[in-house]
């Protein structure tokens, strides 16, 4: 026998491998298939301007390419998650790739605009059906003593793999064609869809009743809102229809399903498990942690592109030491969990985190160069990667086994919404630090670039082109200009890691001491 049953007539079934062979087989198709999908979310964002001119497309129409894939994965993972518990873990993994396939093949034949935005539209709701289930077979079908390995490892890729994939997308794009970006996904899926074909189990919980569709559409209402809402944020301000009217729907919805789950005898996500510490701590944490990443790596880009001047491939190579390190870094913290305990791992995650927040800060400058931002960049993929893997494990041990796919789901769309609001909120204190800055520095300098140099460091470098006399006073009072508002946000977000920090230490996972305790108590 390879799967072990459950004991007990009441307990719900469990599906745990016992050959090692097939769980090395399970955790290579579930990682090789989570890669495929992180490296569709940033893909894109290096091709751009070519997109625009293959679609003859504007901006917008560019950026709705690439957000849409985003929204759509965001919005259907915790229904799609539910739907692998309920309905079977492999048969919605299988399908999921098949449909990411059919996709990623459509997407570089598109011949026209909406063609491409409904390959990317299908794309995402592929990847809703595989990445829950990536980390909830995981979950299932490990161990108690080999789960955190896996998880570390499955931490690893979804911290890493989207600078990976973002530099293999630079690389294809620069020798090859925009078109040759799905290659990447094809392959990895195909890969994915062969192993896990003959490894995956079909587990799945002992779930009674009728499916949430009530609760699965006011989650889909919420999830767009709010992520569309993030999108749109920096770009056109809080206060503008566009992003209040989806946040208050996204509001309304959130009320409705938080009210729905609280009634329902079958919910989609049974609220009341958030009254468990490891569930509320761990969300929380890469909630926050994926904000910090998503802001710090907006501003790394056009500090690369516009301060120093690098290309976009060098750009994201740049990156490549942070996500090294994450990957590394996740590998050996159920090591460090193990000896230190969760909230200790946690901890020391973040305060690690902090620590190169502060360096990024204090040692940035633009004489400086890479060699400023490095260590920081160092100090920050360590810390990402120690504090991720426990608060992923908290999260999925914190729901019972028939739900793993809905933890995995909550996992990923904590990770998701993170990202988005990191990338508003410190893109706004970012713009909000250029700008308050930069006013003194063009005194002199006509009105008609005075305008658009206030815009942005990358507004001010196209003007400075163009600027005669006054081209290295924009310059200059630019790339300044953005040094005050990178180190405003970065100690912005050095004070909130701060913040977590103590939050973990009063309410993390209990330790088996403390647990062993109230067992006692009780």
């Amino acid at each position: 026998m390879t799967i072990s049953p459950a004991s007990g007539a009441d307990s719900p079934p469990t599906f745990v491998i016992n050959d090692p062979r097939r769980r090395r087989a399970i955790l290579w198709a579930a990682c090789i298939a989570l890669m495929a999908v992180v490296a569709s979310v940033s893909g894109l964002n290096v091709a751009q301007p070519y997109l625009a001119t293959s679609f003859d497309a504007s901006q917008g129409q560019v950026l709705w390419i690439i957000n849409i894939y985003t929204l759509t994965l965001a919005a259907l993972l915790l229904p799609l998650g539910a739907a692998g518990d309920r309905w079977g873990r492999r048969p919605v993994f299988l399908a999921g790739l098949a449909v990411f396939a059919i996709a990623n093949l459509a997407a570089p034949l598109a011949p026209d605009m909406n063609t491409m935005l409904a390959a990317r539209l299908l794309s995402g709701v592929g990847a809703a059906m595989i990445m829950p289930v990536t980390l909830s077979v995981i979950t299932s079908s490990f161990p108690e003593g080999e789960r955190s390995k896996a998880i570390g490892m499955w931490t690893a890729v979804a911290g890493g793999g989207g600078i990976l994939g973002m530099y293999l997308s630079a690389l294809l794009v620069d020798v090859a064609s925009w078109r040759w970006l799905f290659a990447l996904p094809l392959i990895l899926t195909g890969i994915a869809l062969i192993i896990g074909f003959r490894a995956v189990p079909d587990s799945r919980g002992a779930t009674s009743g009728r499916f949430d569709l009530s609760g699965a559409v006011t989650s889909v209402i919420t999830a767009v809102g709010v992520t569309y809402a993030l999108h749109e944020a920096p770009s056109s301000g809080w206060t503008d229809p566009v992003v209040l009217v989806p946040l208050l729907a996204a509001v309304v919805a959130g009320v409705g399903f938080v009210i729905r789950e609280l009634r329902t005898p079958f919910p989609l996500l049974n609220i009341r498990h958030f009254r468990t510490r490891g569930l509320t701590t761990g969300t929380t944490l890469l909630l926050v942690l994926f904000g910090v990443q998503g802001g710090v790596s907006l501003m790394l880009y056009p500090y690369f592109q516009v301060v120093l001047g690098w290309s976009g491939l060098l750009a994201t190579f740049g990156m490549m030491p942070m996500a090294v390190l994450m990957m590394l870094a996740s590998g050996f913290a159920p090591r460090l969990a193990a000896r230190t305990g969760p909230r200790a791992a946690m901890v020391i995650g973040i305060s690690v985190t902090a620590v190169g927040l502060a360096l990024m800060a204090g040692f940035v400058s633009t004489d400086g160069g890479y060699v400023s931002v490095l260590p920081g960049l160092v100090a920050m993929g360590l810390g990402a990667g120690l504090a991720m893997t426990p608060s992923t494990e908290a999260i999925t041990s914190s729901l019972p086994q028939e739900d793993q796919g809905v933890a995995s789901a909550l996992n990923d769309l904590t990770r998701e919404l993170g990202a988005a609001l990191g990338v508003a909120l410190l893109g706004g204190l970012l713009v909000a630090g250029y700008q308050g800055a930069i006013d003194g520095r063009l005194d002199g300098v006509p009105e008609e670039l005075v305008g658009p140099a206030t815009e942005g460091v990358a507004s001010a470098a196209v003007v400075s082109r163009q600027a005669g006399e006054y081209a290295d006073q924009i310059r200059v009072a630019a790339q300044d200009a953005f040094i005050v508002g990178w180190q405003q946000a970065m100690w912005v977000g050095v004070v909130v890691m701060g913040v977590l920090a103590a939050i973990v230490l009063l309410r993390g996972p209990a330790t088996v001491g403390e647990k062993a305790e109230a067992v006692g108590t009780d």
